[in-house]
């Protein structure tokens, strides 16, 4: 994410090296695995997946199922565009359609990217005055002012990188320990299996399917693989290794959801704050149970603090024409605009920014469906990808996406400028 090239090919995205026996294979893919899951699972999964469960109880699994199948089918995607494609994607946009539509792209990921950073700021601040008593302000500008750092303290960002990665697993396996003292109905879960819309659920479905489906974190999938230097020989480990992350996302978020189900439903609490979302962890932790949730989200809202402000300000760069190594000063700027501007609507709208992030979102409404069409597109050109273009099954899911996205950009246009 944010170190010099050849950190960032060795420490977040793995190596390839070979030798080493199944076991450290296995770890070596989990490692990147989890650092994707980490980054598109911020504050706003972690809530509204427990608020969903504490709501309908599983009534509404089915709406992860489909956000991971499409978000994996994107991903997956540009993953083959980053080993194919002989320049990074938003220059293959621009050979295509001219250099106004890698500009949009570039800045309509920055503007998704501002419009979640706030919330990921607001989520971090949380998480530590939970734990300290200190004021959640405070933390946010530690927490941005830490971020910065990072960018040019490489080797602290290997000894917090580790941590990071910690916290999530700490959060895997602190909800997957609570599933199985609470034993949820085996029936109750399969039956959310069917898609259905519980009175008043529309709303919550739309926000999780928009957050967990990020096209954005989709693309800069084709930046990390051409980073990592893969090769067509390594195609195979490539795409299980970006399918396997989106498959962790969504398992945590089915965690959290079917605990919440099992435990907050039946006590009709119903998520409003950090604590409540807390008792999903009573039953194992007791006491504890604030503590190491909040540690968990403290992971998830710090990595995607990070991650989210390397790929928006990455893709801005690029899309600007000021280069996407990571190494680059132009680049480190760009990023450190999104931390900036995240913690500044977090700091100033006192954690409710609603204004500004109305302008992002309402900006935003047509550029994702695009950024879509521009992998699907891609995906498909024999030119660019040789023997790696999209199969049946890719187009199918793919153009499934891509409608969602349509009808998520109309309702979303509706609710800011119709209602």
């Amino acid at each position: 994410m944010v170190m010099k090239d050849k950190e960032v090919n060795a420490s977040i995205s793995g190596n390839h090296q070979n030798g080493g026996n199944g076991f450290l294979k296995f770890l070596k893919i989990l490692g990147p695995g989890l650092i994707t899951s980490a980054l598109v699972l911020g504050p706003g999964s972690i809530t509204l997946n427990s608020k969903i469960g504490a709501i309908y109880g599983t009534e509404l699994v089915w709406s992860i199922i489909v956000a991971v199948i499409l978000m994996a089918c994107y991903t997956e995607m540009a993953a083959r565009i980053g080993i194919a494609g002989k320049d990074t994607f938003i220059n293959l946009v621009k050979e295509k359609w001219g250099k106004w539509a890698g500009v949009i792209i570039g800045i309509g990921a920055f503007l998704v990217c501002s419009s979640f950073q706030a919330g990921n700021a607001i989520g971090t601040g949380i998480a530590v005055e939970a734990i300290t008593g200190i004021s959640s302000k405070v933390w946010i500008i530690v927490g941005t002012l830490l971020g910065v750092a990072l960018l040019f303290l490489t080797q602290f960002y290997k000894v917090l990188e580790k941590l990071m990665l910690a916290l999530v697993i700490l959060m895997l396996f602190a909800f997957l320990i609570t599933l199985i003292i609470v034993k949820p109905s085996i029936v109750d879960i399969f039956s959310g299996f069917v898609p259905r819309f519980p009175e008043g659920s529309m709303a919550l479905v739309i926000a999780l399917i928009a957050t967990s489906f990020s096209i954005v974190g989709a693309i800069y999938q084709s930046y990390l693989v051409r980073e990592k230097g893969v090769g067509r020989k390594e195609v195979q480990e490539s795409k299980f290794e970006a399918i396997f992350g989106i498959f962790l996302l969504g398992f945590i978020s089915f965690l959290i959801m079917i605990t919440a189900a099992t435990v907050l439903k039946p006590e009709g609490i119903l998520v409003n704050n950090a604590i409540e979302m807390a008792g999903i962890l009573k039953p194992s932790f007791g006491s504890f149970a604030v503590f190491i949730f909040v540690l968990g989200l403290f992971g998830a809202s710090y990595s995607s603090l990070i991650g989210n402000a390397t790929i928006g300000g990455g893709l801005l760069a690029d899309g600007l024409g000021l280069g996407h190594q990571l190494s680059s000063m132009k680049v480190k700027i760009a990023i450190i605009i999104v931390m900036l501007f995240g913690s500044f609507i977090a700091l100033i709208f006192d954690g409710n920014p609603v204004n500004l992030i109305t302008f992002a979102q309402g900006v935003t409404i047509f550029v994702v469906p695009f950024i879509a069409i521009a992998i699907l597109v891609i995906a498909n050109s024999k030119e660019i990808m040789g023997d790696l273009k999209n199969k049946l099954l890719s187009n199918v899911l793919g153009i499934i996406g891509l409608l969602l996205l349509i009808y998520l950009a109309f309702n979303n246009f509706k609710n800011i400028f119709l209602s």
